[in-house]
């Protein structure tokens, strides 16, 4: 029982004098700025090298503390990362999840020319193609059994395959024998078992979707992962550090520069209109894709 909200992106109304994790980037008042959620634990020796996400304690805006459904937030200044005023913070609230398919396109080794795909045509899911794309993949097909999350992969300039038909054959096909990197972005048994069978050889496979359900591989399957001298990867979360060289930076330069968000965002509602939003959601009375809440109605603007 806690306020949920953990992408999203605000303006700063007060900075505190002092900040309890020590030196911070300047803040003021009026700065707008998106949020990485994590505070990490001081504890945690992984810490020392930057790596927050991996460590096994810490603390998260909207899982495990109260998050962004609300008016004011208390935010650790460490947390700031500077938007561009050419950037709505309607876009710049989905930094987050587009630093989670950054990081997941670069997991593998990625060359300039090499074909890509990805599983599932969710948000993170085109947002990764897109990173792929960006990275020199050519072509990004995009696999998603329903038919207008394929209509924005294509209207992005990606391969839109239909996975209601045989994903993994037309995969093969666009990629002329399977995808030299394939990212796995649903969390399903079967899309995970599709990923790892749409690559070639010597491929390389991102699992990123959080899994639901017992994943298993028939022994089949499994000797083929050898002997296609498969590479899989896992990803998790985003980096921050090192500051000025990490991911939310670079990812914050590239939004509506080469990575486009704007049409993955199917609802833009006021907060009010919150518990009406996630119960029509919940119930699937219509078709959502990624709903941001415009907590200051300027953020329409």
């Amino acid at each position: 029982p806690l306020v949920a909200g953990h992408e999203f992106a605000g303006t700063v109304v007060e900075p505190a004098a002092v900040h309890p994790r020590g030196s911070a980037p300047a803040v003021r008042a009026g700065d707008r700025v998106a949020v990485f959620p994590l505070i990490p634990n001081p504890d945690e020796a992984i810490n020392e090298i930057g790596e927050y996400a991996l460590a096994e304690r810490y603390d998260y805006f909207g899982s495990r503390r109260d998050g962004a459904f609300g008016e004011y937030l208390w935010v650790p200044a460490a947390n700031l990362f500077p938007v561009r005023n050419d950037l709505s913070l309607l876009h710049a609230a989905m930094t987050e999840p587009c630093a989670v398919a950054y990081h997941a396109a670069g997991r593998p080794q990625v060359e300039a020319g090499m074909s890509a795909a990805v599983i599932g045509a969710g948000p993170i899911g085109i947002m990764t193609g897109q990173w792929l794309r960006l990275r020199g993949c050519d072509p990004v097909c995009v696999s998603d059994v329903d038919p207008k999350k394929r209509e924005i992969a294509a209207a992005l300039g990606l391969t839109a395959v239909d996975a209601a038909a045989d994903p993994v054959a037309a995969i093969r096909e666009v990629t002329a024998g399977g995808a030299d990197v394939v990212v796995e972005a649903c969390g399903l048994p079967v899309t995970m078992r599709q990923a790892l069978a749409s690559a070639g050889l010597f491929g390389q496979v991102v699992a990123l979707g959080n899994m639901h359900g017992e994943f298993r591989l028939p022994e089949r399957e499994y000797s083929s992962i050898l002997r296609r001298e498969l590479t899989v990867f896992g990803s998790w979360n985003s980096k921050v550090t090192p500051r000025g060289r990490d991911e939310w930076t670079r990812v914050l330069a590239h939004l509506g520069r080469g990575i486009d968000v704007a049409p993955l965002l199917s609802h833009t509602p006021a907060l009010a209109e919150g518990p009406a939003v996630l119960e029509a959601m919940h119930a699937r009375s219509g078709w959502f894709n990624k709903v941001v809440f415009a907590v200051d109605p300027e953020a329409l603007a």
